[in-house]
């Protein structure tokens, strides 16, 4: 192959399943360049599984921007239809895998697995040109034909498993609401003690109360934020206050943090036990920061009085849990058992509230 019209690039290469493949890293000024993205360009029978989510791509491409000192990126994965050739520096045992990869210019590149990325680096590359020098690593595949690119597709994303959203947030440095609220449980003695700082959802045998990620949304709705928004000083105050306040007032909480009650028999028979109320007081909490700025700790204290039993099916049935006895997390049952926690402390429903509220004891929903 004829150096002078083809890509090269210094690569390793490994074999799997008895086939060459290789590991290149490639420049990011040249992503947007060698690799499809049009879909015009890519043949139909490889698009179902490339449909690309745009609304993903600004978030992406602002981690990159305003990152640009310390973000990381995993491997891209792409197949490559065309003529290569791989050129060892070396024909010593020991490095004859280190050499170069020479691709065709007329080669067509799919990328397998790392589509919007791709599409990100290209606008970063606009705002921050200067990254253009940086690199990614690209596992290439060659593939005639690409007629086995959706079979690379479905192997490469067969066994992948996400993270929860509460490790997410465990490890996440960044992002200033997570900062808190990992705070929030080291210095908060109930939520240090009986917070899952991994899962999402608890097992009815969970030593713990509550999970990362019902904290975590439950300041969102508390400070009426999205993630990634920012917080001032006064919300971070306001979040500190408000859940001393809370842990104090929830007299099922203490019964377990004395002892008295296992968080296996808080779940099994209060609602206080259950992501559906701690994000509902969460919208309880907004609203009584924005309307009772004075007195509203009075309020939070008053949960005490409330019966929270699963028994107590006058109030919580079809709010909290369904006619099955099974608790559930929806926007709508959130805000239902807000709707009932007003009530029971004589507050007020907003006018959005009002109109759900009546739905719901007209049995529309």
């Amino acid at each position: 192959m004829d150096a002078a019209f083809s890509y090269s690039f210094s690569a390793i290469r490994g074999v799997q399943a008895n086939k060459e493949y290789y590991v290149a890293m490639c420049p990011l000024r040249i992503i947007p360049k060698i690799f499809l993205f049009d879909e015009d360009e890519i043949p139909p029978e490889h698009r179902a599984q490339r449909i690309l989510n745009k609304s993903r791509i600004p978030e992406i491409t602002n981690y990159i921007v305003e990152n640009n000192h310390d973000y990381v990126f995993s491997s891209l994965t792409a197949s490559i239809d065309g003529e290569i050739e791989f050129i060892s520096f070396s024909e010593d045992p020991s490095s004859k895998d280190l050499g170069q990869l020479r691709i065709s210019l007329d080669s067509r590149f799919l990328i397998n697995d790392g589509q919007h990325r791709r599409a990100a680096i290209e606008e970063a590359l606009k705002v921050s040109p200067e990254i253009g020098s940086e690199t990614i690593s690209v596992v290439f595949y060659h593939d005639e034909g690409l007629t086995k690119s959706q079979q690379i597709f479905s192997d490469l994303n067969r066994h992948a498993v996400n993270t929860t959203s509460s490790i997410g947030i465990l490890y996440d440095h960044r992002d200033k609401l997570s900062l808190v609220t990992k705070e929030l449980v080291t210095e908060i003695p109930l939520l240090k003690r009986y917070t899952d700082r991994e899962r999402v959802s608890l097992s009815k045998n969970s030593p713990k109360i509550l999970a990362l990620n019902h904290i975590f949304n439950t300041n969102l709705k508390l400070l009426g934020k999205s993630k990634g928004d920012q917080i001032s000083n006064d919300d971070q105050k306001f979040l500190f206050e408000f859940w001393e306040v809370l842990t104090d007032s929830i007299k099922e909480w203490n019964q377990v943090l004395n002892k008295e009650l296992s968080p296996r028999e808080l779940r099994a028979n209060f609602i206080v036990g259950h992501g559906v109320f701690i994000e509902a007081i969460g919208v309880l909490g907004r609203y009584l920061r924005e309307y009772h700025q004075v007195d509203w700790k009075k309020y939070i204290h008053k949960l005490s009085d409330i019966d929270w039993n699963r028994e107590n099916t006058e109030s919580w049935l079809g709010r909290a849990f369904n006619s099955n006895g099974r608790i559930q997390k929806t926007n709508l049952t959130i805000q239902l058992t807000t709707n009932k926690i007003k009530n029971l402390l004589g507050l007020p429903l907003l006018e959005n509230e009002q109109t759900i509220e009546n739905k719901f004891k007209q049995g529309e929903m």
